[in-house]
């Protein structure tokens, strides 16, 4: 976590946390771990993003849903390597970093709004810094994130994250 930077959490039932969850729901193409973000400023939601996954092709993707992805049998930790599996999301292809994309798409001015993210428990390094240089305030993240979302806690959602 960068210096002087922390986490804020919102309920499932926040307008914004469930507007996060929509963008994941709607855009993001990486089902094994999906993630989405919307920023907002006085108020009001004004870009949407999710993680993609740099695998297009629905048979190749299909694949990586399964299990066939280079990071997981090596075991390599969230946040680190991307680059080696083509299914996974590259760290510029995360949430937070689309949807400042998606702000700078409109024009729109992302200093001092707000960041919610729906699917992680955390956010890594290059989205931190990414964030920062944008002038993003606060970053909010879903209440028990760091229970639902870690693979490595027993009650996990992952892979289940939409039937509940």
């Amino acid at each position: 976590m960068p210096s002087g930077r922390t986490i804020r959490y919102a309920s499932a039932d926040n307008e914004h946390m469930k507007a996060a969850e929509t963008a994941c729901r709607e855009f993001s193409t990486d089902r094994q771990h999906p993630t989405g973000a919307v920023l907002v400023k006085d108020g009001k939601i004004f870009a949407k993003g999710a993680n993609q996954s740099a695998l297009k092709n629905k048979i190749l993707l299909g694949l990586h849903r399964q299990g066939w992805c280079i990071r997981r049998l090596f075991r390599i930790p969230s946040g680190q390597k991307y680059w080696l599996c083509p299914g996974c999301a590259s760290s510029k292809n995360h949430a937070e970093r689309q949807v400042v994309k998606d702000a700078r798409k409109w024009g729109t001015e992302t200093a001092d709004a707000d960041l919610y993210l729906w699917g992680h428990w955390w956010c890594c390094e290059p989205c931190w810094n990414a964030m920062i240089k944008a002038g993003i305030r606060d970053v909010y993240l879903l209440e028990e994130s760091e229970r639902l979302f870690d693979k490595n806690q027993p009650d996990n959602i992952i892979g289940r994250q939409f039937e509940i």
